[in-house]
This record gives structure tokens, C-alpha cells and sequence, in this order.
């Protein structure tokens, strides 16, 4: 079993565990106090925790202020029109607008449960007003609980472990590349090796934004920005390998181009600010521009591509810094 595959699995039985117990234990406490569709408080624990800590949070609340709204729609329609199915949806409507416009679509299946029961009973008195607000209130405060134990530790550790990844496939791209540069090697499997640490990559967003959201420390922003600027990096070297194919025969100032780029790939690192290896470029370019104009057409294309793969090399260096001048103080003191 996979390493992704054994994660995914953990965090589903650790869902499906918590929505269980969550559930039933709900159902258990509407029915200790004996209130009508006991059974409902277990559904709005239910879809209540499918979400992160942020997302509980948040509809937590939200969750108790459309409940007020399906009231008043409920008080509004259902008792005052002959047609109790037109009443009905007339109340869905309501709700159903008011959640698309405030983005608040997610409390839709609770409150159609709780205008159901108006529908269903017809009774607008205080004790069953009492009733559905407690079975709201019991389903998402367990729900807020249950959501308050995440497995973060473990998480972040495989978030670093990530980046670890990130930095010595990198190191591997740009190697092969130089390889292929010094016509030591095709470069066959370079364009493999940049797609599969894109995905890579592209699922190490995800986690790090799911370990932001169940964190509440907005300092855990850190791990999505590094990611996305890995990935931007990752952008610069396909453009770059994409432009090293097309050089028919290797200049001479390739080497010193190669050279750079294994420099370069060893100083790959998190902590690495690349100004240093910014300066060396700009060297590098310096005395590219000193060399003897090429006098052959065939030759004049292959350094012009040589020059273009500088540049996209700059702008991998330039992805670093603007990452770490983003950097905020805290970051700083909690990862550097």
C-alpha cells in the first residue's frame, strides 16, 4: 500500500469515525431529552463535520442564523396558504436564495430537514420552536467538538517530509538537465520526472491548505506559499527543458551554463534566500556577453536558446526571493 493511499485511508476512518460516534451520540442526547425527530440532530452532526476545524467554525454559526431565517419563512408561508406543498416551496426558495447569495449553500440540507418538520406538524408554538432549535444546537455543537480533534502533528510532519521531497527532486531536474546540456545524457525522462512532482505538488497544496484550515493559525499560510512557489519553479524548468530541445548543437558555453545549474541544484533548500546564487548568474551573464559574437547562423540560435534558458533560470531564482521577502516575522521565528 502506498504512502498516499495509507494517509488517505487513515483520514477517511478517522471521518467515518467521527461522524459514528458524533452521530449517534446526538441521537442519544435528543432522545434523553425527549425531543420530537430525535433522529435529526444526528443528521446535522452528520453534515456538520464534513468540513475542517475553519469550515465547523464558521457554519457553526451560520448554521443557528438560517435556522432563525427558516423559521420565519416556515411562520410566514406555511400556516397562511391553503396549498401546503406551494407553502413549502415557497420556503425552500427563500432559503435556497439567501444561502446561493451569501455563499452559505452547505446549510441547505439542515434547514430543508427543519422546514420539513414545519410542514409535517404544523405547529408554530414555542415548544416546538424549542425543539428544532435544540436539535440544530445539538447537532453542530458535537459537531464543533468532534472537529476540535484532528490529527495536525502527524499531518505537518508529512507536509515537511513533502517539501524535503520537493527540494531533492528538484535538485534531480536540474542535474539532469545539466547532463543533457553537457550531451552526457537525452534527457528522456526529464519531462516525466517535472510531471509527476507537478502532481505531486498540486496535492501537497491541498494539504497544506487542509492543515491551514484545521489549524486556525493563519502563520500555517507558510506551507501553501512555499508549495505554490515550488510549483512556480517547477513552471520555469519545463519552459526551460522545453527550450533545451530545440538547440540543435551545444555551444561551447553551454558547460558553463551546466556547471551554474549543478552549483545551483545543490543549494536548493528551504532556508536558502537564492540571492547568493542570484549574483552568480548575473556573473554568468556578464561574461556570456563578453564571449565573441557567433558567426555561424546554426551557432547564433543555440546561444540565443542558451541565453532564453538563463533568463527562465532567472526567474526560477526570482520565484525563491519573492517568497522569502513575503516571509512575515513570526514565519520566520516559527520554520527558519
Amino acid at each position: 500500500m502506498s504512502i498516499k493511499t495509507r494517509r488517505r485511508l487513515e483520514k477517511n476512518l478517522l471521518l467515518a469515525l467521527k461522524v459514528a460516534v458524533g452521530s449517534a451520540a446526538a441521537i442519544y442526547i435528543a432522545g434523553l431529552l425527549q425531543l420530537e425527530y430525535a433522529v435529526s440532530a444526528g443528521t446535522v452532526t452528520l453534515l456538520s463535520l464534513l468540513g475542517t476545524k475553519m469550515e465547523t467554525v464558521k457554519f457553526t454559526f451560520v448554521r443557528l442564523g438560517t435556522f432563525a431565517v427558516t423559521t420565519l419563512l416556515a411562520v410566514l408561508f406555511i400556516p397562511h396558504m391553503e396549498s401546503v406543498w406551494i407553502a413549502f416551496g415557497m420556503v425552500i426558495f427563500g432559503i435556497v436564495f439567501l444561502s446561493a447569495m451569501l455563499d452559505w449553500k452547505s446549510t441547505l440540507s439542515v434547514n430543508g430537514v427543519i422546514a420539513a418538520h414545519y410542514m409535517t406538524t404544523q405547529d408554530f408554538g414555542i415548544g416546538f420552536l424549542y425543539n428544532e432549535f435544540m436539535l440544530v444546537l445539538i447537532g453542530v455543537s458535537i459537531a464543533f467538538l468532534l472537529n476540535m480533534f484532528y490529527l495536525n502533528k502527524k499531518q505537518e510532519k508529512h507536509i515537511i517530509k513533502g517539501m524535503r521531497f520537493t527540494e531533492k527532486s528538484l535538485q534531480d531536474i536540474l542535474c539532469k538537465i545539466a547532463d543533457y546540456l553537457m550531451e552526457e545524457q537525452e534527457g528522456r525522462n526529464v519531462w516525466e520526472d517535472i510531471r509527476d512532482l507537478e502532481s505531486r505538488l498540486a496535492d501537497m497544496i491541498e494539504e497544506a491548505r487542509e492543515y491551514k484550515s484545521n489549524s486556525f493559525m493563519s502563520y500555517h499560510q507558510y506551507y501553501i506559499d512555499y508549495f505554490i512557489m515550488r510549483m512556480n519553479q517547477l513552471k520555469m524548468l519545463h519552459s526551460l527543458h522545453y527550450e533545451m530541445q530545440k538547440i540543435r548543437s551545444m555551444p561551447r558555453q553551454a558547460k558553463i551554463v551546466a556547471d551554474y545549474m549543478r552549483d545551483m541544484a545543490e543549494r536548493i533548500s528551504e532556508k536558502n534566500t537564492a540571492e547568493n546564487e542570484m549574483k552568480n548568474l548575473q556573473r554568468v551573464f556578464e561574461n556570456m556577453r563578453k564571449e565573441e559574437l557567433p558567426k555561424e547562423q546554426e551557432e547564433f540560435e543555440s546561444r540565443a536558446l542558451l541565453y532564453h534558458i538563463m533568463m527562465d533560470m532567472e526567474e526560477f531564482l526570482k520565484c525563491k526571493i519573492r517568497f522569502v521577502e513575503h516571509i512575515s516575522e513570526k514565519q520566520k521565528k516559527m520554520y527558519w
